[in-house]
């Protein structure tokens, strides 16, 4: 199922980032989350399901030294990193690894912040969930930040031709656990290159040492 998938999202990446129905040029909604949490310049990010995102670039932008890009597919991140060598002059690291099945990202530790826009919504068994929440609660540090952007309960059943489990807040919170306090929340309707709207909830959790 993984290699089907890795093949799935390969494909998809196989084309220009604008042509991508998640591409979002501006990521302000994601940005507004980070600059809540006041890290340190030099805090270490992971940013899961990146794919080719254009948040690394205002990552380092707003002066991030430490950042890392997950996803499934490889392609997508050699792209990214290339691009981001190319405008940053900046060695990303890279981990390619299946958040529901890890063999890598389950081996990091003191996440000071989680980035998730558009990645957990694909999980659809419990199984892959309580992996997915599991690998949180391994690898964020304690008072560690996450951000969590899903489809909300109005989004859209489908994305990239794969059916979607949608959220509301509830359905975070009770899959993060009460170590994990909310800080800040809130919709927003994404506009995709191709004028569709899709409505997100956007959050902000932080672990509680």
């Amino acid at each position: 199922m993984t290699s089907d998938l890795k093949e799935h999202w390969n494909t998809a990446y196989n084309k220009e980032d604008e042509q991508l129905g998640w591409f979002e040029a501006n990521p302000m909604q994601t940005m507004e989350l980070v600059k809540a949490c006041n890290l340190q310049k030099d805090a270490t990010i992971l940013n899961v399901g990146a794919g080719t995102t254009t948040l690394i670039d205002t990552l380092l932008e707003e002066g991030y030294t430490n950042i890392i890009a997950n996803d499934l597919s490889d392609l997508a991140l050699e792209k990214l990193k290339q691009r981001i060598r190319k405008s940053h002059n900046y060695i990303l690291t890279c981990i390619k690894d299946d958040l529901t099945n890890p063999q890598k990202i389950n081996k990091l530790q003191n996440i000071d912040l989680w980035i998730d826009r558009a990645v957990l919504h694909f999980f659809l068994t419990q199984e892959e969930q309580k992996s997915y929440f599991s690998l949180i609660q391994k690898t964020v540090s304690n008072n560690g930040y996450v951000i969590i952007a899903v489809f909300s309960l109005e989004g859209a059943q489908k994305c990239c031709g794969l059916d979607l489990k949608r959220y509301n807040l509830e359905m975070l919170q009770n899959n993060l656990g009460t170590h994990f306090r909310l800080i800040k929340t809130f919709n927003h309707t994404f506009i995709n290159p191709f004028g569709g709207e899709r409505p997100y909830i956007y959050t902000l959790f932080q672990r509680q040492s």
